[in-house]
C-alpha cells in the first residue's frame, strides 16, 4: 500500500507541478539516493530507475562477490556463501545485482520520503519560479485579478503564478475587480522566506516605453530611440525620443495618423496626458519643446546651476505650468533643468484673461469673479474693494490678495 501512494504522490506532481521528465526523475533520484546513503552510508553503487508515466520505481544495488572471510564493507561487498543463495552459479570476484523493494523499507521512512520529495519539488518550483521572472524584468505581463484587497492586488498569470500589483504602484484611477484582465510591467522580484515575490508596477516610466514599443513598430525595431521618460500616472507624462534616419518623423510615428498609435496607450494609462517630443541636446530648444503647448519668448539659462527662466506672453503662463503644475514639473525633470516662468514684460501693458493667473488664484475665485462680469484682470482692478466684496461672495481679505496679484502683472 506504501508503495501504491508513493507512486500516486510521483504522478500527482508530474501532473499538477508541470515538471519535465528529466527533471522529475532528477528530483525522484535524489531524493532516493539521499534516503539510501542515510541507510547504508552511501549510494554511489545503486541504480534508480524511473517510469514517470508508468508509476514505475526500481532500485537496485550493486555489490562484488568476495570470500566470506573478505566482506569489509556490506554495503558494497557480499559474503559468497550468501551470493550462491541467490544464484547458485556465482563466483568470487563477480558483480551482483540485487533489487531493493520498498516495501522493505518502514512507514516512517516512507513517509519521510514523500516529505522529501514534496519539498525538493516545492523547493524546484519556486527556484524555477523566480529564474523565470527575474529574466522578466522589465517586460510586460497580463494577469488575472484573483483577489483585491486595501494595499495590494493579487494578480495570476496563465500558469497561476501569484504576482502582486501594489497600491503604489497602481495608477491612481485604477479600478480592478475578481476576474478584470491587467497588464503591468514586472518591477521586482525577490525571494522573502523562501518565497519568490513578483512585483508589478503600472506607474514605471518603463511601463510606458513598453507600450510604446508593443504599438509603434518603429520603437520596437530600434528606428526610434526613446531617450527620456517623466510620468505623473494618471496625469500627464513626457516622452523625448530622436530617430537617426532622417527619413522617419519620430513625434509623428509616436503619435499615429490621427493618434492611432497612441490613443490605445492612453486608454491603457486611465487617459494619461502623453507628449512626445523631439530630443535635442540644445538645452535652449529641448526646455522649449519639453514646456509644450505653451509658446516661449526667450529663455535664459544658467548651464552651470542648471537653471532657465523662461519668459513668455500672460496668456501662456497658465499652459506652461498646467493643471495642478505637472506641465512644467515635468518638463524641469524631462530636461534636467530646473525651469522658473515669468511673463514677458514687454506686453505689460496689455490686458490679460483672468484664466491665465489658475496657478495663482483658486478656480472658484476666478468663477465668482466671471459670475459678476469680471474677465480680465483689468476689469477687476477697475472696481474697488467694497463693490467687489459686496457683488461676490469673497471675503475682503481674498479680494486684498487677488488686487495684489493682479496688480503685480503690471508692475
Amino acid at each position: 500500500m506504501e508503495h501504491i501512494n508513493l507512486v500516486e504522490t510521483f504522478s500527482e506532481f508530474k501532473e499538477f507541478k508541470n515538471i519535465d521528465r528529466e527533471t522529475m526523475m532528477r528530483i525522484l533520484e535524489d531524493v532516493f539516493k539521499h534516503m539510501l546513503a542515510k541507510r547504508y552510508g552511501s549510494a554511489d553503487n545503486f541504480d534508480i530507475i524511473v517510469n514517470i508515466d508508468k508509476g514505475d520505481l526500481e532500485i537496485w544495488r550493486n555489490r562484488k562477490i568476495v570470500d566470506d572471510n573478505a566482506v569489509e564493507d556490506e554495503n558494497t561487498q557480499i559474503a559468497l556463501s550468501d551470493a550462491i543463495k541467490i544464484e547458485p552459479d556465482f563466483e568470487v570476484g563477480e558483480d551482483l545485482s540485487e533489487e531493493i523493494h520498498l516495501e522493505e523499507f518502514g512507514r516512517r521512512e516512507i513517509l519521510s520520503i514523500r516529505q522529501n520529495l514534496i519539498s525538493k519539488i516545492q523547493e524546484y518550483e519556486k527556484d524555477n519560479i523566480f529564474k523565470k521572472y527575474k529574466e522578466k524584468i522589465g517586460e510586460i505581463v497580463t494577469g488575472e485579478v484573483y483577489q483585491v484587497w486595501k494595499k495590494e492586488i493579487l494578480v495570476l498569470d496563465d500558469e497561476s503564478i501569484e504576482l502582486l500589483l501594489p497600491k503604489s504602484e497602481q495608477i491612481p484611477s485604477d479600478f480592478y475587480r475578481k476576474g478584470d484582465t491587467i497588464r503591468a510591467v514586472v518591477s521586482k522580484v525577490e525571494m522573502k522566506n523562501s518565497n519568490p515575490v513578483i512585483i508589478l508596477s503600472r506607474t514605471s516610466p518603463v511601463f510606458l516605453e513598453r507600450l510604446f514599443e508593443a504599438e509603434v513598430p518603429e520603437v520596437y525595431d530600434g528606428l526610434i530611440s526613446i531617450r527620456n521618460i517623466v510620468r505623473v500616472p494618471g496625469e500627464r507624462a513626457k516622452i523625448a525620443v530622436e530617430s537617426y534616419d532622417d527619413r522617419i518623423d519620430p513625434v509623428g510615428a509616436c503619435v499615429g495618423m490621427k493618434g492611432s498609435r497612441i490613443h490605445g496607450i492612453v486608454r491603457e494609462l486611465k487617459n494619461e496626458n502623453i507628449d512626445v517630443i523631439n530630443f535635442t541636446t540644445n538645452p535652449s530648444l529641448y526646455i522649449q519643446r519639453a514646456l509644450s503647448p505653451a509658446k516661449v519668448s526667450s529663455i535664459v539659462i544658467d548651464d552651470d546651476n542648471k537653471k532657465a527662466d523662461v519668459y513668455m506672453k500672460p496668456d501662456q503662463v497658465s499652459l506652461a505650468i498646467g493643471k495642478g503644475g505637472f506641465n512644467i514639473k515635468l518638463a524641469g525633470k524631462l530636461t534636467g533643468y530646473e525651469i522658473d516662468v515669468y511673463r514677458d514684460t514687454d506686453v505689460d501693458n496689455e490686458d490679460v484673461d483672468l484664466q491665465e493667473f489658475s496657478d495663482e488664484i483658486d478656480q472658484w475665485i476666478i468663477d465668482e469673479l466671471k459670475a459678476i462680469g469680471c474677465d480680465t484682470a483689468k476689469s477687476v482692478l477697475n472696481l474697488n474693494i467694497e463693490e467687489l466684496v459686496k457683488r461676490t461672495d469673497l471675503e475682503e481679505e481674498t479680494v486684498n490678495e487677488v488686487i495684489r496679484i493682479l496688480k503685480a502683472e503690471f508692475e
